[in-house]
């Protein structure tokens, strides 16, 4: 991905009416600052249950200069009020979700009422509401999951997927994306790192020397979903690709004078992320700056391929452990300071 481009893609989102689910997160916060600063959409709903947020968010956007900016206090769980809420909106941006790893261990069903009962509630809504479009935020925990949030949210991904069946051919279309780690978001081990390094800790947590993670920024995060939102067809999962990047080497440049305290893996956490896993290889196709996994029920006629993609080799996965592109330190903290400066 070119992560230093700042021009838009088209003009897609001119004239739209976006709601943005989970509107107040890390993610949801950035896309709707992009949208402002590149198009001119009609609406720009932030969706969110946090009416803290959403009072901050109010005094982060001047609302005399972006009066196209609404703030609507609702819940996936509640599918009545996402119907209020989606009355004349033609694009969504689905990011709400519970997904702290440890939380839904010890949550099950909190998490399953938010990340799957939702996703069912915004597809029925959605349909209901006549929307045109959905792109939904999905995990590599996803792929091949082995704790709850990653189940959920792989379940999440097959009810959009399986929604453009549901809407038919002229109803609403359903795609998703899936990427890694997203660099010093909230919950995430590179501001741990950053504070222990800032309080003069001479020990910093590792849980396994050996594992490895896919990171990507918060502008590439946006960027990729805009990209995807003016070119999906319905039902594929578009991946990034982006680089990979060992956890020792991680700590080494955000505390290079601290000593490593091996703890071992969490439960539910896995050494290596995958987002591409063999099983979905069949379907997989292979674009320059990214993949897509094409729906189930859609044909992958070698003849029907766009001349720019081909298909991934029988026995393809896309790992973090085996993936060709790696950060090292000092590109990983050119990357956290041109976030710091986006902000």
């Amino acid at each position: 991905m070119n992560a230093n481009s700042t021009e838009p893609y088209d003009s897609g989102l001119n004239g739209r009416s976006i709601l943005v689910t989970g509107g107040t997160g890390s993610f949801g916060q950035k896309f709707i600052e992009t949208v402002l600063k590149r198009y001119k959409p009609r609406r720009l709903v932030v969706y969110s249950r946090d009416e803290l947020k959403q009072y901050e968010m109010q005094h982060r956007f001047d609302p005399l200069k972006h009066r196209c900016l609404r703030y609507f206090l609702g819940d996936v769980r509640n599918i009545e009020r996402l119907k209020l809420a989606l009355r004349g909106i033609d694009t969504v941006v689905h990011t709400a979700a519970l997904k702290q790893v440890p939380a839904a261990e010890y949550n099950p069903t909190e998490c399953i009422h938010t990340n799957v009962l939702g996703a069912e509630n915004l597809v029925m809504a959605c349909i209901d509401s006549e929307v045109k479009r959905l792109i939904a935020l999905s995990t590599d925990k996803a792929a091949n999951p082995i704790n709850l949030y990653g189940a959920s949210k792989l379940a999440s991904d097959k009810i959009f997927i399986a929604a453009n069946r549901l809407s038919g051919e002229s109803g609403t279309i359903f795609s998703c994306v899936r990427y890694g780690n997203v660099v010093g978001s909230r919950g995430s081990v590179v501001p741990l790192f950053q504070k222990l390094a800032k309080d003069g800790n001479d020990t910093i947590p590792i849980t396994d020397p050996d594992m490895t993670r896919f990171w990507i920024t918060l502008q590439q995060g946006v960027d990729f979903v805009l990209q995807n939102l003016q070119i999906m067809r319905g039902g594929e999962v578009f991946v990034p690709k982006i680089p990979s990047m060992r956890i020792t080497d991680l700590a080494r440049a955000l505390a290079p004078s601290a000593k490593h305290k091996i703890i071992g893996i969490r439960p539910g956490e896995k050494l290596h992320e995958v987002m591409i896993t063999e099983d979905d290889a069949r379907d997989t196709l292979e674009f320059k700056d990214h993949f897509v996994i094409e729906p189930f029920y859609r044909n992958l006629d070698q003849h029907a391929l766009p001349q720019r993609a081909t298909k991934v080799p029988r026995g393809f996965c896309y790992s973090s452990d085996k993936n060709p592109d790696w950060l090292n330190g000092n590109q990983l903290l050119e990357i956290i300071n041109q976030s710091i400066a986006e902000v």
